[in-house]
């Protein structure tokens, strides 16, 4: 029964989250919560910086009396997606100015932890069932690494596997971050949607990565890794491993629909023979179980040459099995650490794999971070160095391919990697260097 002119005035003193909040009551609260001459105000104060108000207050005076003369010109609602959008755009440049400097070792930004705790970023996975209705995971468990973040969920009410449809990971920020004060956990949110995966039919269409007493993984491209219950057809939980590049891209700047689509890669002039191929590659390559790291390491001056282009593919030798000096041994038991709110459990012989691989100027050229497993092959180890049982693991994305090779060595119970070769794609590196190769 308030008068509207009094709910205006008293809607005047709130600020901008207080007043996006006072919108969701009801449909004559979000109306009033829309005045343009409320938004206008706070436009031209965030417009305004502290330290030139005195100077600055007869233009300031100005500006709003033409913004008030034009406020009927406007639709209602107008000053307020101006005031989000101007937010938005300046927190989205401060933590972009955090990813600019890059770690020389790995060629990669060097301070995404310090941006992910500015920008107030967080995931969510949303389930969507088969009739439309919609389950939200939140609150995870991170581990962070040299080039990923690995994002655990886990949950005592998971909706049935049965009635699933589709899982949706989701960046989610504040919509107005303020410096000035903590986050508000229950404030207005955005998302960014970042991958989107299908969960019909899981268990007969997915890749099944490995098992142990209680649960099965099933690994979904890209990075994505979903733990059932053995004993019945339910979620255990839900792992995803994200690669720093373009993480923060990715997690802040798509839309709630649409993913982030990187810019196209502006090729630099090569004036060495197009006959030598690739040269002066770098990869960075890490091994790990979610809590634990078995591998670290970088190798440097890669190169391919035409004469290594078969099948759509130029391939990089890494690690020979003729050259023992770039053997590496794994450090510890490989397997993938699982937790949920009671039980905690390990599937051996998997692993996440993060690859960083940078072209001849040390920009990132192909980067993924995903779960794989090992395989026990059929041949047996010819080498004189290593006698024991050959295990492989293998990877594949549309940009290329990733063989390795295990060594087990009984008496000191541990792996060795003699076969480490990459396969990029040549479409990747044409649309990359605008070539044909």
């Amino acid at each position: 029964s308030m008068p509207s002119e009094m709910l205006l005035k008293i809607f005047s003193y709130l600020d901008a989250v207080s007043l996006l909040a006072v919108g969701c009551v009801n449909k004559r609260f979000y109306e009033l919560a829309n005045d343009n001459g409320i938004w206008l105000k706070l436009y031209s104060n965030y417009l305004q910086p502290k330290w030139t108000t005195l100077k600055m207050k007869s233009r300031e005076t100005q500006t709003v009396s033409l913004g008030c003369a034009a406020l009927h010109d406007k639709n209602p609602g107008y000053w307020k997606k101006e005031y989000i959008f101007k937010q938005t755009s300046a927190f989205k440049s401060r933590v972009m100015q955090l990813v600019k400097i890059l770690d020389p070792y790995t060629g990669l930004p060097y301070k995404n932890k310090e941006a992910i705790k500015v920008s107030g970023l967080s995931w969510i996975i949303v389930l969507k069932g088969k009739n439309g209705e919609e389950h939200v995971i939140g609150k995870p468990n991170l581990s962070f690494k040299d080039t990923s973040v690995t994002i655990l969920w886990y949950s005592t009410d998971w909706p049935c596997l049965d009635i699933l449809s589709t899982l949706k990971l989701f960046g989610v920020t504040p919509l107005l971050p303020d410096q000035s004060r903590p986050l508000n956990k229950n404030g207005p949110r955005r998302r960014s949607l970042i991958a989107e995966y299908p969960l019909a039919n899981l268990t007969e269409n997915s890749v099944a990565l490995g098992t142990d007493e209680l649960v099965q993984l099933f690994s979904l491209t890209p990075g994505l890794l979903v733990g059932i219950w053995k004993e019945r057809n339910e979620i255990a939980f839900v792992m995803a491993s994200l690669h720093y590049n373009q993480l923060l891209e990715r997690s802040i700047l798509g839309s709630a629909t649409v993913q982030y689509a990187p810019p196209p890669n502006k090729p630099l002039l090569d004036d060495i023979d197009p006959e030598y191929g690739l040269h002066d590659y770098c990869l960075h390559l890490d091994l790990h179980g979610r809590s634990c790291m078995y591998v670290c390491g970088t190798f440097r001056g890669l190169f391919c040459r035409k004469g290594d282009i078969e099948h759509g593919y130029l391939r990089l030798t890494v690690v020979s099995l003729k050259d023992n000096r770039k053997h590496l041994p794994v450090i510890g038991t490989l397997g993938i650490s699982w937790e949920t709110v009671v039980f905690k459990g390990n599937v051996k012989d998997c692993f996440v794999m993060d690859l960083t691989l940078l072209d001849e100027t040390g920009k990132p050229f192909w980067c993924f971070s995903a779960p794989v497993n090992m395989e026990l092959s059929s041949k047996a180890s010819g080498l004189y160095d290593y006698m024991g049982h050959i295990y492989t693991t293998d990877y594949a994305d549309p940009e290329g391919k990733v063989c390795v090779e295990f060594v087990w060595l009984e008496e000191t119970k541990e792996y060795i990697i003699v076969s480490l070769v990459l396969y990029v794609s040549t479409k990747k590196v044409n649309s990359w260097y605008g070539t044909n190769y």
